[in-house]
């Protein structure tokens, strides 16, 4: 594990003794997938001072004219990673750069802004992701599970599943760990197939650097072992979907401490009087920050009370918060001091849902708002009409219904700027229109001889 540095002298002298030969300087389009040029090392200088350019309009969510300067990325030398798997070359985390300042419609610049904001008023926040994933294997008959064992009704906590899978999953944890990650569980998930990592949690941009190298590292191993990762999120009608819950809580900028953690709170949860304004401020926002963390049509197929073969999604659908009960969006964790959203999903860009909840909750903050009381009973149980005496609504329930929420709500243009803004609700209004448009097999299957 390279020591993070910003001396550049320091770390070259670090990529040397490491055999580093070949330098990615990454950054993420709006889906939070790493986009790269390699970079021979000799080139260090040039490439941390910006010198790879790229032509945003061949990217989603890098909102350019074909006739615009294109963005460079100017790397974060303290986010080197060398690839666990391919020890030749290092990857870096990058921030873009376009006509000389930072490129307004940039994830990463977009979360610095956020951060930016949060320290303005003597905070940071810390991020733990719960990434869930699938990992497959291609047969004639599709996509299987691994093992061969891998087929119970409910396979959450496999034993026999999660030996079956170690061989891939124990590499992937000691790469984890020996990037200095610390991950202290991980098991088979309620879907076969389905698995999850937990390390410890960090700043919001290192976690967000963290969750997307994470993606392509996963899916470098699997794929060494002849089977490939899916951050899809529900990839099966009958199987969990998979999520990566956000763990927050806000510390301070002078002493590093949590300032969620109240052991006296007399709600019970373990939350502090800043906490509790944390969370209204990301319920009042959260229809249009689903549309974030929740970025893809297949996301809304796993935000539904039931589906699974286990009975429940284990997903929430409503707008609520509440204590340990996994119901409500977002959930006090038993021990408190921290928030979990629960409604975010494996294929959010990490960069910009942190930027949208971090910014609702520092609203919350700043107007002094109180979510009321936690909701400690099951959710799903609840009839309608009774949820709506007690005020609590739906999430959307598909990308069109988010979308429309996102573009709605001031926030969404206020946190990712206007280019981005429109770019965002522009790819994604699109993309519901072609699943719409789209005729699929449960359609043929039911209408094609029906009447």
């Amino acid at each position: 594990m390279l020591k993070p540095t910003k001396d550049l002298n320091t770390l070259r002298e670090q990529l040397q003794a490491a055999g580093v030969e070949f330098l990615m300087a990454s950054f993420s389009d709006m889906h939070g997938v790493s986009k790269t040029k390699m970079v021979p090392l000799a080139h260090l200088d040039h490439m941390m001072a910006g010198s790879e350019l790229y032509t945003g309009a061949a990217l989603d969510g890098v909102p350019q004219d074909v006739s615009d300067e294109e963005v460079s990325a100017r790397p974060d030398p303290a986010s080197c990673i060398v690839l666990p798997w391919q020890k030749n070359v290092a990857w870096f985390a990058s921030n873009l750069w376009c006509e000389g300042k930072p490129f307004e419609a940039c994830s990463r610049n977009i979360l610095a802004r956020a951060t930016k904001r949060a320290a303005d008023l003597g905070y940071f926040m810390n991020l733990g992701l719960e990434p869930e994933f699938y990992v497959l294997k291609d047969t004639e008959a599709g996509p299987q599970p691994v093992s061969d064992r891998d087929t119970l009704d409910k396979p959450c906590y496999d034993g026999y599943g999660a030996l079956d899978n170690l061989h891939w999953l124990g590499e992937l944890v000691d790469a984890l760990d020996a990037l200095g990650w610390d991950v202290y569980s991980f098991d088979h998930e309620d879907g076969n197939g389905q698995f999850e990592l937990d390390f410890r949690y960090a700043d919001a941009m290192t976690m967000a650097d963290r969750f997307v190298f994470l993606r392509m590292m996963a899916n470098a191993i699997a794929r060494k072992h002849g089977y490939f990762a899916s951050w899809m999120p529900k990839p099966f009608a009958n199987r969990t979907g998979s999520g990566a819950h956000y763990n927050m809580s806000l510390a301070s900028l002078d002493t590093g401490d949590n300032l969620f953690v109240d052991r006296n709170d007399p709600r019970g949860c373990g939350l502090s009087k800043l906490g509790y304004q944390f969370v209204a401020g990301v319920l009042r926002h959260l229809p249009a920050i689903s549309a974030v963390v929740s970025p893809t049509v297949n996301s809304y197929k796993r935000l539904i009370k039931q589906g699974s073969m286990s009975g429940s999604t284990w997903a929430p659908v409503f707008i609520c918060y509440g204590n340990n009960n996994r119901t409500n969006a977002l959930r006090i964790p038993l021990g408190g001091g921290r928030v979990e959203l629960r409604a975010a999903d494996s294929a959010n860009n990490p960069y910009l849902g942190a930027a949208m909840v971090l910014s609702a909750g520092l609203e919350g903050i700043r107007e002094g708002l109180d979510p009321g009381e936690p909701h400690t009973e099951n959710m799903y149980t609840k009839p309608d009409a009774e949820l709506k005496a007690m005020g609590i609504k739906l999430l959307p329930r598909n990308l069109e219904e988010a979308i429309d929420a996102f573009e709605a709500d001031p926030l969404s243009r206020e946190v990712i700027g206007e280019s981005m803004f429109k770019a965002y609700a522009s790819f994604r209004r699109s993309e519901w229109d072609a699943y719409h448009n789209a005729v699929s097999d449960w359609e043929r299957a039911r209408y094609l001889k029906f009447f």
